[in-house]
């Protein structure tokens, strides 16, 4: 009997363990609220269901997460029309914070659009993502499982360039390689160079080439030597943020319209306000010129709050 609890014991601590190793703690909402009525609805149900445990129940990394390690994000997948039958056009908004040091805020990651996302799919239908066959037996059915991977390993690169300087590589790559095989065929974009100057083909690119190296400081700047350190020095940490700010507008006076840029600032302009409120008149006037060049939309937004 002794023997018999044990091995129960010992199993069970195995499966905690198994299961707290998932590095995402995602959300998937599927959203059909444009398909017509004789679709049967219990179809987006069905896939909601299998998207959230493709991303939760993968393991991305060969790292192990605690519970309170894992990155949370969030995707919705918002059905626009019917292409044809079983072929769906969609876009897809992704979400991703991470903790920052000592305080219950969490600080965004990625706040993007995809609008390029077409998938088909029949109730019950496999969800599955092989990496060493990206395109599956039907690249139109494969190509959903793809754009979800390519942004898991996104995230996870991401989160891990936030806690070293470009300790996110590995994940990049491994979203490369999803770029390199990507599904192919009617209805299915995003994935080339020519499908447009901001999609993923383009994020991976500038996430990966050797000469926008300083785009992984600016992300360790921002982050780990930025917002972690505001609860301990928060002068120290204003100055960090303030020269991540500087490295990324040189960063745009060389490269001038990557994607990166876009998408790093993508919905921080109420954050960076909240940074630099504090900050000396001199921070809040370097902020605002920078910010104003850099975050052209919202350019009214800071001289009004930082001024």
């Amino acid at each position: 009997m002794r023997n018999k609890l044990i091995c129960f014991l010992v199993g069970y601590c195995l499966l905690t363990a198994t299961a707290s190793s998932q590095e995402l703690q995602a959300r998937v909402s599927v959203v059909a609220s444009r398909v017509n009525s004789t679709v049967d609805k219990k179809i987006f149900t069905t896939l909601q269901t299998q998207l959230n445990n493709l991303l939760n129940n993968r393991k991305w990394t060969n790292d192990a997460f605690q519970p309170n390690e894992k990155i949370e994000c969030s995707f919705l997948l918002n059905i626009e029309s019917i292409v044809e039958t079983n072929v769906y056009k969609a876009t897809l908004t992704i979400q991703a914070a991470r903790p920052v040091f000592k305080t219950s805020y969490k600080a965004a990651l990625v706040n993007f659009i995809d609008a390029d996302v077409s998938f088909k799919y029949q109730e019950f239908q496999p969800v599955e993502f092989n990496e060493s066959r990206v395109q599956g037996t039907d690249a139109a059915a494969a190509n959903l499982p793809a754009i979800l991977a390519y942004y898991a390993y996104m995230i996870i690169g991401l989160d891990y360039d936030s806690f070293s300087p470009k300790g996110g590589e590995a994940y990049y790559r491994k979203a490369q390689n999803i770029v390199n095989n990507a599904p192919e065929g009617r209805n299915v974009t995003g994935w080339r160079v020519f499908d447009g100057q901001r999609n993923r083909y383009w994020l991976n690119e500038n996430l990966i080439n050797n000469r926008y190296n300083i785009v992984h400081d600016v992300l360790y700047a921002y982050y780990r030597k930025g917002l972690d350190n505001m609860f301990e020095s928060e002068a120290e940490a204003r100055k960090n943020l303030l020269q991540a700010l500087i490295q990324l507008q040189a960063f745009n006076k060389e490269n001038a319209n990557t994607m990166f840029l876009q998408f790093f600032l993508q919905g921080k302009a109420q954050e960076l306000i909240g940074l630099f409120k504090k900050g000396t008149g001199e921070q809040k006037s370097q902020a605002v010129d920078i910010l104003s060049e850099l975050d052209v939309i919202n350019a009214s937004k800071y001289k009004q709050e930082l001024r």
